[in-house]
């Protein structure tokens, strides 16, 4: 597909680090909204800009203008009202979230952060990533998409095959949840170039 201009909030981190690297490998423009844009090595097709994703009408100036919105930021760490009235006051024609898989279902109408195992030191994030999801789901007038990874989410190898699921926790032949941060950019980038899930969530594993 033709080149899109993509604004990238969280440029630096674990997820968007990879996300940045995808976009450029093919070939796409990229303003990488971060914190400290000087963390960011100068590199061709990415613009470095300063922002805070609790300024709204900041982040509002930085995202006007480009074809797609993109947010790798924790949830803990921003307010979804921010974010989504940002991007919606920018004109952006679409916001693509990375989101999280404690509200993937296990079983029907049982998410993963319900379950007895699920890590207490990671429901914070998830119920926060939860309730992102269900603005989202609120919304009558954005077009988003929110991809949710595996339960095991890390470093890997960028191997370029994965399933896609829907709101349902993807396991392996060993029952094993996972996908790399390498593959999970892969199938963000997919969506990007060939959207398929417009107002939905759906997940990625292997």
């Amino acid at each position: 597909m033709s080149t899109v201009n993509v604004a990238l909030i969280g440029a630096t981190g674990n997820v968007g680090s990879r996300l940045l690297a995808e976009l450029l490998r093919r070939g796409h423009t990229v303003s990488a909204i971060v914190r400290n844009p000087e963390r960011l090595p100068t590199l061709a097709g990415v613009r470095a800009e300063r922002g805070n994703v609790a300024d709204e009408a900041g982040l509002t100036a930085l995202l006007a203008g480009h074809d797609a919105a993109i947010s790798a930021v924790r949830f803990t760490d921003s307010d979804p009202r921010i974010l989504v009235d940002a991007v919606k006051a920018a004109g952006v024609p679409w916001y693509l979230v990375v989101g999280g898989a404690g509200s993937l279902e296990v079983t029907p109408g049982v998410k993963l952060l319900a379950t007895p195992t699920f890590p207490a030191a990671y429901r914070p994030e998830a119920l926060a990533g939860a309730a992102f999801l269900d603005a989202l789901r609120a919304e009558t007038d954005l077009n988003w998409t929110f991809i949710s990874p595996s339960a095991l989410f890390g470093p890997g190898e960028r191997i370029g095959k994965f399933r896609v699921g829907g709101d349902q926790l993807l396991t392996d032949v060993e029952g094993k949840s996972r996908i790399s941060f390498e593959d999970f950019a892969i199938a963000l980038v997919d969506e990007l170039e060939k959207p398929a899930h417009c107002r939905t969530r759906f997940t990625v594993g292997y």
